[in-house]
């Protein structure tokens, strides 16, 4: 078994919400992923933050393109590993 993990950049907490929400109904994830505030180094501030979403694909059934399209309806992006 594998320990694939995929992550989602997100530009809000609102829009990251939302992803993992919508992972189950469009991708069949089962286990909810992991929701993480990323800030800029040294800055505080909301707005310079971003919304990571780590989700682990041990199968390796999730399709790293289809996942990238997936954030970009959101603003968002697949981070390459």
């Amino acid at each position: 078994m594998s320990d694939v993990r995929h992550v989602l950049v997100l530009p809000d907490r609102d829009a990251a919400e939302e992803v993992v929400q919508a992972l189950g109904d469009r991708f069949g994830v089962v286990e909810e992923p992991r929701l993480v505030r990323d800030a800029l180094a040294g800055e505080d501030d909301a707005e310079d933050a971003q919304w990571l979403v780590v989700l682990r694909d041990e199968e390796e059934r999730l399709d790293p393109g289809e996942l990238d399209r997936f954030a970009g309806e959101w603003e968002g992006w697949r981070e390459e590993p």
